[in-house]
């Protein structure tokens, strides 16, 4: 017999409460705001709240929100079902099918063991390869979590256990701690380096695309690959200086790897295979916008391909519960932030901000956005929370201050990488390699507060130079 599932009735009291005092002031609502913008608002704010604290998964908060706004006549059940049409949702989903293979096939952990056997003599060298692995599988799968917690995570508990590095015993300094700190900021780099390394962005681009700013793969990739190299090159060194692990050289991490890769044996059939599809699908990805290719259809292509060949089944692809759990609150929040740009909510916050802003500077203006929606990650538990509450009225009061439209829309996507950077919770990768117990939550605040300047200057200086260079602005 099958018992109920775990419902935290007490946060749905925040959701609901805030949706209620929205909807009921609809009388004092600002003029240019239609009543039906108004409703919507409420129920938006109350879905995002409803994602941040969670009384039931992210995927049913937004069920019923949709639910209560056709309930309540704010939208027909007819245009409530046209978010799970949409292109973005479908490459995401998509893009985890295909991420699937690299754990299936056993390519992921393949790869990772080349790279430590290549560049893991010292422990320095060991988190770059690390976070290597992180890099060649980032464009091809939106999900950050998966790529921290199915596939690097799981090397670094097996070197941790060679080398005797726990949390249980008090060892956690001589190796672990630095290499999960390092993943973790591997991770986040990674997610701003590409456009389909996470759904915030993919979510970032469509919210821009509604405003008329068009973000290809190659455009967002050709605009942050300085930043996040230098990143890359930068953070890792920076981490190993200022929270360095006891063991400095790895001698035997060659042998460990050479060890394990024997224990895998020669490569399969199903591994080439998965090779081959990803690197077509990158390759036309990179293609697509010179091409005329949709890169959705590239990502269905790719999935395609490993089934005809057998490397995916369909059972696979059914139980890929991140896949069909993104689909559902991904196609919810881009309906309901479509309706507010529809109805023209966004319009009259651009407008509304314009006339306040007008005479600033629109480079200033735009500073203290990103950085506004940096440190407001401090209160948020989701990048895909943030993003859909704030990256179109941000990048609406970026626009009607006179800033570039493209630079707005990409430095604002960036930040939604960078400001994983912030906490512990600050999204699913923070979760899984904090809650392993390898690095105090003091550190991990301390040494995050002064990353976060340095991704700053990086991301939103040198990246704003780069893009200028490139001719974006």
């Amino acid at each position: 017999m099958s018992s109920l599932s775990k419902v935290d009735y007490k946060k749905f009291f925040w959701p609901i409460v805030i949706a209620a005092i929205i909807w009921l002031c609809s009388g004092f609502r600002p003029d240019g705001i239609s009543l039906e913008a108004w409703r919507i608002l409420a129920i938006f704010v109350g879905t995002i709240i409803g994602c941040i604290v969670q009384p039931i998964p992210i995927a049913g908060v937004a069920i019923v929100g949709i639910t209560i706004a056709v309930l309540l006549k704010v939208v027909p059940m007819e245009e409530a079902v046209t978010g799970f049409g949409s292109n973005t949702v479908w490459l995401i989903a998509m893009a985890y099918f295909l991420s699937r293979g690299f754990v299936k096939t056993g390519l992921g952990r393949r790869v990772a063991l080349i790279f430590i056997r290549m560049f893991g003599k010292k422990t320095l060298g060991l988190a770059y390869s690390l976070i290597g692995v992180d890099v060649l599988t980032g464009s091809a799968t939106p999900s950050s979590t998966a790529r921290a917690g199915g596939i690097v995570y799981p090397i670094i508990e097996s070197l941790a256990e060679v080398y005797g590095s726990s949390p249980q015993d008090g060892t956690e300094r001589k190796i672990g701690s630095f290499l999960i700190f390092s993943e973790f900021h591997g991770n986040n780099i990674t997610s701003g380096l590409f456009l389909t390394a996470m759904a915030p962005n993919l979510l970032a681009a469509t919210f821009a695309k509604s405003m008329g700013i068009n973000i290809s793969w190659i455009t967002w990739f050709t605009a942050a690959i300085v930043p996040g190299i230098l990143s890359l090159i930068i953070i890792p060194y920076v981490i190993y200086k200022m929270y360095p692990p006891e063991i400095k050289e790895t001698p035997n991490a060659k042998e460990w790897a050479n060890d394990e890769l024997a224990k895998m044996g020669k490569i399969t059939v199903a591994e080439k295979i998965m090779m081959a599809v990803f690197v077509l699908a990158l390759a036309l990805w990179m293609l697509s916008s010179f091409i005329g290719l949709d890169a959705t259809f590239v990502a269905f292509l790719a999935v395609s391909l490993l089934l005809v060949t057998g490397v995916l089944n369909v059972s696979d692809i059914l139980n890929e519960t991140g896949a069909w759990n993104t689909l559902i609150w991904f196609s919810i929040l881009i309906f309901m932030a479509n309706e507010l740009t529809k109805l023209g909510l966004i319009g009259w916050l651009s407008k509304t901000m314009g006339s306040m802003l007008s005479g600033y500077n629109w480079m200033i203006v735009l500073f203290v956005i990103v950085i506004f929606y940096f440190y407001t990650h401090y209160l948020f538990a989701s990048g895909t929370a943030q993003t859909s509450a704030m990256y179109s009225a941000l990048l609406a009061v970026a626009i009607s201050a006179g800033a570039p439209h493209l630079l707005s829309a990409l430095l604002l996507g960036f930040t939604a990488a960078i400001f994983g950077s912030t906490t512990h919770y600050s999204n699913g990768p923070a979760s899984i390699l904090f809650g392993t117990g390898y690095v105090k939550q003091s550190d991990w605040w301390r040494m995050n507060f002064i990353l976060g300047l340095i991704y700053i200057v990086i991301w939103i200086g040198i990246g704003t130079l780069w893009m200028k260079l490139i001719g974006i602005w």
